[in-house]
């Protein structure tokens, strides 16, 4: 039987990343609105839109089962975004929510184009399964890109979803040069995550699965609280 979260644990690990962030003169806060988090993105000229799996117009994300973050600099411009979400893969796994375009859609029969489609090779996304935080939209502003921030942004969404959900994986996908490029904080890798078309939001991808099991990611946040920095 997994422990309870401690809660003293969570607040010193998520304290390293939010000075890391402060150094940078960049101020973290978290939200719930996810209406609020697509005027906020929207607004951001040179990110790309975001994806259905945040909007909810496309995908509507319960109380209590996502949450965003924004880093703002001291000219209150926005410097980095990221959201998070919680699915239930009880029955299930990530690699079957991602081909049945589940993942994208609360309803896809509804908003799916007939030629959407998301393969998933990844041997280990079918074992991917339980309580499953996705997280991804990640932005950085160009002049803080290559300074570590999306390590900065990883911790933080690793405690407070951990925090939230203590869940049994955390998983997102990204393109395989961050990883050859060591930008997040992924415990694995692994190619074939989500080769993707979604024809109406003009979306095309080819992304490696990268994730941290729950045990792991407890382990982080007990562990590393004691470290001196990220």
């Amino acid at each position: 039987m997994k422990s309870v979260v401690n809660p003293l644990n969570v607040s010193r690990f998520l304290r390293l990343y939010d000075d890391a962030a402060a150094q940078k003169g960049i101020e973290v806060s978290i939200g719930f609105d996810f209406h609020e988090y697509v005027s906020i993105t929207n607004r951001v000229p040179t990110k790309k839109p975001t994806y259905p799996i945040f909007r909810p117009d496309r995908s509507p994300i319960k109380p209590g089962e996502g949450y965003w973050m924004v880093g703002v600099d001291s000219s209150d411009e926005v410097a980095f975004v990221e959201a998070a979400r919680l699915y239930d893969l009880s029955h299930s796994n990530f690699a079957e929510h991602l081909e049945s375009l589940k993942v994208f859609y609360a309803d896809p029969g509804k908003h799916a184009h007939p030629q959407d489609r998301c393969i998933c090779t990844a041997p280990s996304a079918r074992k991917i399964t339980g309580k499953v935080v996705y997280h991804g939209d990640v932005w950085v502003r160009r002049d803080l890109r290559g300074q570590g921030v999306p390590k900065i942004m990883t911790g933080i969404v690793r405690g407070v979803s951990f925090a939230m959900w203590a869940p049994d994986f955390v998983c997102g996908l990204a393109p395989r040069w961050s990883h050859d490029k060591s930008v997040y904080l992924a415990a694995h890798f692994e190619p074939g995550g989500s080769m993707l078309q979604l024809v109406d939001e003009d979306i095309v991808d080819d992304d490696w699965l990268m994730w941290v099991t729950g045990e792991e990611l407890r382990q982080s946040v007990d562990q590393h609280h004691r470290s001196q920095s990220p």
